[in-house]
């Protein structure tokens, strides 16, 4: 699992308390003191928290104390919901050629139009998408569904099937996964 990444913004007092307990907390702690700095920091990284002890307009991912003194265990609660908060957004967006996908909501979007979708069928797209060339029905097998490859069994075929139908029926696109010689894609 990667470290969680703490932006520290012009909070010098924090900064050095949380430093003293970096060993005991699962947190890479940066400390920036100017807006250059900080997009520089930004630019590093996917997901991070900047901290703050005032509210700046023009930053986004931002959590600011404004009850200080608190509690560190409270403080460290606080941090853990905000990094879960920006990951939880942060999948409500995948896009893929046209289509945007939701993973948290679990579904498949565009123009305004909505297609639910179950979380074997969201794993095989996100997995398909993910792959340049073909993908076998052993390979789905294997990193989907977590099956051996001897093992005899319809259920990738029927899935992609399935889901096939649903996205031509709601969309009108029987071209968004292809059946190829050797496997299925996302082109």
């Amino acid at each position: 699992m990667s470290t969680q990444k703490l932006i520290l913004y012009k909070f010098k007092s924090l900064y050095q308390i949380l430093e003293e307990l970096r060993l005991n907390l699962n947190f890479k702690i940066i400390f920036v003191d100017n807006e250059n700095s900080l997009n520089n920091e930004i630019e590093k990284f996917n997901q991070y928290i900047i901290i703050s002890d005032k509210k700046y307009f023009n930053i986004n991912n931002q959590f600011f104390l404004e009850n200080i003194p608190i509690n560190i265990s409270q403080l460290i609660e606080k941090i853990n919901i905000e990094l879960l908060k920006i990951k939880f957004n942060s999948q409500s967006g995948l896009k893929i050629n046209n289509y945007i996908i939701d993973l948290n909501s679990r579904e498949l979007l565009t123009k305004n139009i909505r297609l639910k979708l179950t979380e074997k069928e969201i794993n095989i797209i996100v997995y398909l998408s993910r792959s340049d060339k073909p993908v076998s029905i052993e390979e789905l097998q294997k990193n989907v569904w977590s099956y051996q490859s001897d093992v005899e069994t319809h259920t990738v075929e029927t899935h992609i099937y399935r889901l096939r139908k649903k996205i031509l029926d709601i969309f009108n696109d029987n071209q968004f996964i292809v059946s190829e010689k050797n496997g299925y894609q996302i082109k």
